[in-house]
C-alpha cells in the first residue's frame, strides 16, 4: 500500500474545537477568494444530465465553497440552487449560521454522514470540495461505487498544485493570513482567537493539513481509472483540470447515469 501522511482532520481525537477552527478558516479563505468559480458550468452540466434540483455537499467542513458556488451559479444563470451541508464531522453552528445568511437556501443535515454511506433521504447532485485527496484509494472506490448505487450524479472538486512552489505558498502565506483574518472569521469563537494567537494548533494542524493534502492530490487519470473500476456501465465520466485566476488548479471529475432516473 502507498504510504500516506496523516492529516488532522482525518483523526477523530482531534478536538472539535481545534477541527472547526481549521474548517471555518478554509471557508473564509476559500469563499473570499472564490477559487472554485470555474466549476459552476460543470455543476450545472451535473444538474442537466441528472435532472437533480438540489445539491449534497459532502465533507463539507465549515461549508466548504458551498455559499459562494450558488452565488456564482445564480449570478450567470439565474438558478437557485438549494444544497445540503453534510460531514462526517458536521460543524453546526457554522451550518446555522450559513443556513441563517441565505435564509434557508442552504440548510444542512445534523447527523453524521459517511461519504461512502450516505443516507437515502438526501438526493440529489451529489458534490466534494477540497475533500476527496482524504480518501485513500480503497476508500474513493467506496465513495464513488456508492454514488453510482445511488443512481446520482456527483462532481469532485480539489484545488491545489502538486509542487514545491504551492507547498511553499502555504508555509508563507497562512501564517499572515491567520493572523490578520482570524477576528473576522464568524460566527465569532473566543476558542479560536485562544487557539490561533495563544495556543497556535489551529493554524499550525492547517498547515500541516494543507501542505499533506498537496501530496496526496489525484490527478484526472487516477480518477478516471478509479471510477472505471465501480460497476458504472450505465454511467459517463469525465475528468479533467481548470485554472482559477489565481493560477490554482482544480482537479475534477463529473459522472452521471446515462438514462436520467425516473
Amino acid at each position: 500500500m502507498k504510504f500516506r501522511l496523516f492529516e488532522f482532520e482525518d483523526k477523530a481525537w482531534l478536538p472539535e474545537t481545534v477541527r472547526h477552527g481549521m474548517t471555518d478558516y478554509l471557508r473564509f479563505i476559500l469563499n473570499s477568494g472564490n477559487f472554485y468559480e470555474p466549476v459552476s458550468p460543470l455543476i450545472m452540466q451535473l444538474l442537466h444530465h441528472t435532472g437533480s434540483k438540489q445539491g449534497i455537499d459532502l465533507c463539507s467542513g465549515g461549508g466548504g465553497t458551498v455559499e459562494q458556488i450558488q452565488k456564482n451559479i445564480h449570478e450567470k444563470y439565474q438558478l437557485q440552487v438549494p444544497f445540503i451541508l453534510t460531514d462526517k464531522f458536521p460543524n453546526i453552528n457554522a451550518y446555522q449560521f450559513i443556513q441563517k445568511k441565505t435564509d434557508g437556501k442552504i440548510t444542512y443535515f445534523s447527523l453524521p454522514v459517511n461519504a461512502a454511506k450516505v443516507d437515502p433521504s438526501l438526493q440529489g447532485v451529489r458534490t466534494i470540495f477540497s475533500a476527496f485527496h482524504h480518501f485513500d484509494e480503497q476508500a474513493a472506490t467506496q465513495v464513488i461505487n456508492n454514488a453510482v448505487s445511488a443512481k446520482e450524479g456527483i462532481g469532485i472538486f480539489d484545488g491545489g498544485n502538486k509542487s514545491i512552489f504551492f507547498i511553499l505558498a502555504i508555509i508563507l502565506l497562512h501564517p499572515l493570513a491567520f493572523f490578520l483574518f482570524t477576528p473576522f472569521l464568524r460566527p465569532f469563537k473566543f476558542s479560536r482567537i485562544l487557539f490561533t494567537y495563544v495556543i497556535p494548533f489551529i493554524p499550525l494542524c492547517t498547515i500541516w493539513d494543507g501542505i499533506v493534502s498537496v501530496t496526496r492530490l489525484y490527478t484526472p487519470q487516477q480518477l478516471l481509472s478509479i471510477a472505471a473500476s465501480v460497476n458504472n456501465i450505465d454511467y459517463c465520466w469525465q475528468a479533467g483540470k481548470e485554472k482559477n485566476k489565481f493560477g490554482m488548479s482544480i482537479t475534477f471529475l463529473l459522472g452521471y447515469p446515462v438514462i436520467n432516473k425516473q
